[in-house]
């Protein structure tokens, strides 16, 4: 099936499109700059991404000596924002996904939380806090009552959603479960009228792979980054912005388990 491809635009700016369009009842911002509450997700984003007034409005927002977490296919930060870590990445969209509903898959609510964390800290499927599924739809798939996988929204700029968290428990992989979570989440998108989108660590060829297969095809080069505010001590606060990129980064799954751990953040 192929889908009619709409305006992309807002996919050069994913986040500060979300925060400021569906998801701006999540948003805290401060001019051109916002970002998502700590336990929601620790992404910022700015009105634009090369405009040194936006990246000030974030660091007044942020604070100083602040570290925080920023996506975009051209990230350009003042000389005096200082460079934590960098991950080259990029950007799929859904050009056909044979999106369908999975009568094993449950969808997830708030009293799942607490397995959602559980599993997510021993997969590393990339940042999933507290109150991540009030970003989105998530679904999981459980055996004899244990939580064994899930997927999800994040992002949603208008017109488009982020596919996040895909994940599944290591004794349970091989089973192709990644793939047919992707597939009952892009379907739940595809209902709404929107399209689905996804990112990929440029080197999780694994999960380049797998995309493809399912329908994905590469839009644009991405840079995953976080970056230190100007002055200050360097706060505590935002450290698990650089875990959880570290986490993502070398939670890339062997080729054997291609099907069954894809997230790349």
């Amino acid at each position: 099936m192929t889908q009619t491809r709409i305006d992309d635009a807002v996919l050069d700016n994913p986040v500060w499109a979300a925060l400021r369009g569906p998801q701006a009842h999540l948003a805290e911002v401060a001019g051109r700059a916002g970002r998502y509450p700590a336990d929601v997700a620790p992404f910022h984003g700015t009105a634009d991404l090369a405009d040194p007034a936006a990246w000030a409005d974030l660091a007044r927002l942020a604070g100083p000596g602040v570290e925080v977490f920023v996506a975009g296919p051209g990230l350009a930060p003042p000389p005096d924002w200082a460079s934590t870590f960098t991950l080259p990445g990029v950007q799929l969209v859904d050009a056909g996904t044979a999106a369908d509903d999975d009568p094993e898959i449950v969808e997830l609510s708030a009293a799942d939380v607490p397995d959602m964390l559980d599993l997510a800290a021993r997969t590393q499927p990339g940042p999933f806090r507290p109150r991540s599924i009030e970003m989105g739809r998530f679904v999981g798939l459980r055996r004899d009552g244990a939580l064994i996988a899930m997927a999800g929204e994040r992002l949603r700029p208008p017109g488009w959603t982020e596919i996040t968290a895909v994940c599944t428990d290591l004794e349970h992989r091989g089973q192709g479960i990644a793939a047919r979570l992707v597939r009952a989440v892009a379907a739940g998108i595809r209902q709404r009228g929107d399209t689905a989108f996804l990112h990929a660590a440029a080197d999780n060829t694994n999960a380049i792979r797998l995309y493809e297969k399912l329908g994905f095809t590469l839009r644009t080069p991405v840079t995953f980054a976080v970056l230190r505010t100007p002055g200050g001590e360097t706060a505590l606060a935002e450290a698990g912005a650089v875990a959880a990129v570290h986490g993502a980064a070398a939670g890339a799954e062997p080729a054997e388990d291609a099907e069954d751990e894809t997230e790349p953040w």
